[in-house]
């Protein structure tokens, strides 16, 4: 047996796992991991029959306490608010190393999972998380809620009713060729095209809690999302497209723009993460994420050339302003 720090260790993937998948935040699961050691370090280990269980519980109510804190702080919010992405190479080289990879490896950490989190109440997360995706007994859950078994056992019931309506993940090919011709149709500034790329029932929504211009609220349908491009195209022209870095976004194809500085005629656009929901071989949902608060834990250096995004997609087998 190692010593505690090790045992420790071995244990960090499976508790961001957890962290993430509760607040939404990398930083805050970061934060939740290492106040769990804090705690653990402090504690009677030799007493700990079950190190993992005793940890996943631990963070579980940490994590609870920062969704209830978050809740006051969205309420100033402007915008839509998203989670955190975890933004990671599409194509990593050996060496390349992350403890965010074997958080998203579950499918209850895709983006579009991940955003439907944002809609359960913290009791209903924290139970839905912690018995549905880590096995932690009801019983436990029961404890860290400070409820009844029943009312736990309820409430992870009710989350899962809502989690249920995620779409099913596209696979790598379909995910490249829609979005490969959306972007495509973008660039020929077919509106027709465009519209045919895009699910009926498509919506984008933006998150910059006011750092840069995004669509304060979702815009749904496929003609509002289309208009709403090609407004964007207007805006920043063919940088837009031009300058962008297929990336993984909790496992899924997405893009990543590092922005660009005012020039000219070229107006300056911020950093920003777009991700897609595919269904049925078109894009359904663009989600974009350009509040630099969200943005911070991307490896850039570790993300590859800059390089057009749609040749990159479909090689493989994209902001937004109210009023652009």
């Amino acid at each position: 047996m190692g010593s505690l720090g090790e045992r420790f260790e071995d244990q960090r993937s499976r508790l961001l796992s957890v962290a993430y998948r509760i607040t939404g935040s990398i930083n805050d699961a970061e934060d939740a991991v290492q106040e769990s050691w804090l705690r653990l370090d402090a504690a009677d280990s030799d007493s700990i029959d079950d190190l993992g269980a005793w940890l996943t519980t631990v963070v579980g109510r940490i994590c609870l306490d920062r969704l209830k804190s978050a809740a006051v702080k969205r309420e100033s919010y402007v915008g839509q608010w998203l989670p955190e992405p975890i933004v990671t190479p599409i194509a990593p080289a050996p060496e390349y190393a992350d403890p965010l990879q074997a958080v998203i490896a579950a499918e209850d950490s895709r983006y579009a999972a991940m955003v439907l989190f944002e809609t359960l109440t913290p009791a209903m997360r924290v139970a839905f998380v912690l018995h549905d995706g880590f096995g932690v007994p009801f019983a436990d859950v029961a404890d860290i809620l400070g409820t009844s078994t029943a009312s736990a056992r309820q409430l992870a019931s009710r989350a899962r009713r809502t989690v249920a309506d995620v779409p099913a993940p596209a696979g790598d090919t379909a995910q490249a060729e829609a979005v490969g011709r959306l972007v495509a149709a973008m660039a020929s500034g077919d509106m027709d095209a465009v519209l045919a790329a895009l699910d009926p029932d498509a919506m984008i929504v933006g998150d910059a809690n006011r750092t840069a211009p995004t669509a304060v609220k979702p815009i749904r349908g496929a003609v509002g999302v289309a208009r709403f491009l090609f407004g964007l195209l207007r805006r920043y022209g063919p940088d837009m497209l031009s300058l962008q870095i297929p990336v993984r976004v909790n496992g899924e194809l997405g893009t990543y723009s590092a922005g660009w500085d005012e020039e000219g005629d070229r107006r300056a656009s911020p950093p920003r993460v777009l991700s897609f929901v595919v269904r049925d071989g078109r894009v359904a949902a663009v989600y974009d994420i350009a509040d630099p608060a969200k943005l911070t834990a991307i490896d850039v250096a570790q993300l590859g050339p800059v390089s057009d995004a749609a040749s990159a997609a479909q090689g493989t087998r994209h902001e937004s302003v109210e009023n652009p």
